[in-house]
């Protein structure tokens, strides 16, 4: 009788536990870019110090499909594009007649756009893209919207003025180097892998094309959801300047349904543990408390979130 009670005694704690369990996704995008790095050490940081958390990073496309994965309801968490994210918020664009309620946990750091080339291709300026082979990145990522965006501003035409791919950022390198495309759009954080694998490819010389005079058009149309930044000449090897170009603000959400409790341990963990991410991704230098403010991100923060920020004494509007 005594083996039996243990027994039954052992039982209900794991089905206490199994009840207790925490199962969350992470939605990252491609393996070349700094998405999914970064949310595979999340992920490692979650289950490590959340209690009874079990999180997991998955490859998506990137931020359309993150959102989209949100707005199934199940327990995802996802990285995205402040542009993308509006238009899910708000259902538009290839989000049109499907809203997403969203809401954010936290503005993580600015993800610039690359335009990027190698020499020979005869693309010196953005103009010179008209009739070029380019990829404008790959089904489901915010990539492909704001490179859609980039183009009209320039008044070209996505469908008639370039001879379009749809590849990821480690796709667009392969067929870089292997001649089937003239140039490729990326947006992402510093440095993005595959744009590093292209720059240190002996006879490649990469150049990086400048757009950030584009960005007033953009913003007078969707919002003021981009700034005129620089990637730095010594970010990419090869690099003979500069690069003055657009950036949006990524953020990190979830669905409106997430828990309070769920929502001020994800954010809470991610600070106290801000240099494990740091190990995993330079860019985590960014995840400050100074950058969390309404005016950072065009969905609400999520109450969970900003009940810590609260604490830590961040005025969020």
């Amino acid at each position: 009788m005594r083996t039996i009670r243990t027994a039954f005694v052992l039982l209900l704690a794991m089905l206490g536990f199994a009840a207790s369990a925490q199962n969350i996704s992470i939605a990252t995008g491609g393996t070349g870019g700094v998405y999914y790095p970064m949310g595979g050490g999340l992920a490692a940081v979650l289950s490590k110090y959340v209690p009874g958390m079990q999180a997991t990073a998955e490859v998506t496309g990137g931020s359309v499909d993150n959102l989209k994965l949100i707005g199934s309801g199940k327990p995802y968490v996802g990285f995205t594009m402040t542009d993308a994210a509006q238009d899910a918020y708000k259902g538009e664009d290839k989000f049109k007649g499907h809203k997403v309620p969203l809401r954010t946990l936290m503005v993580l750091y600015p993800n610039r756009m690359h335009v990027v080339t190698v020499e020979g291709k005869g693309i010196a300026r953005f103009a010179d893209l008209k009739g070029k082979r380019v990829s404008t990145g790959a089904p489901g990522s915010a990539t492909e919207v704001m490179a859609f965006r980039l183009l009209e501003a320039a008044g070209l035409d996505k469908d008639k003025d370039v001879k379009r791919e749809r590849l990821s950022a480690a796709e667009s390198v392969n067929a870089i180097k292997d001649g089937k495309i003239d140039a490729f759009f990326w947006v992402g954080g510093l440095p993005t892998a595959a744009v590093s694998d292209l720059a240190n490819t002996p006879g490649n010389k990469i150049k990086l094309i400048d757009h950030a005079d584009l960005v007033p058009a953009m913003n007078r149309k969707y919002g003021n959801l981009y700034v005129q930044d620089t990637i730095p000449k010594d970010v990419y090897r090869g690099m003979d300047q500069d690069n003055h170009q657009a950036t949006v603000m990524n953020i990190l959400v979830a669905h409106e349904s997430m828990d309070d409790k769920t929502a001020y341990n994800i954010v809470k963990t991610i600070f106290d543990k801000k240099a494990d991410l740091v190990a995993v991704h330079k860019e985590a230098e960014n995840f400050k408390l100074e950058n969390q403010k309404a005016s950072a991100t065009p969905i609400p923060f999520h109450p969970g979130a900003a009940k810590y920020f609260a604490e830590r004494g961040v005025k969020l509007n």
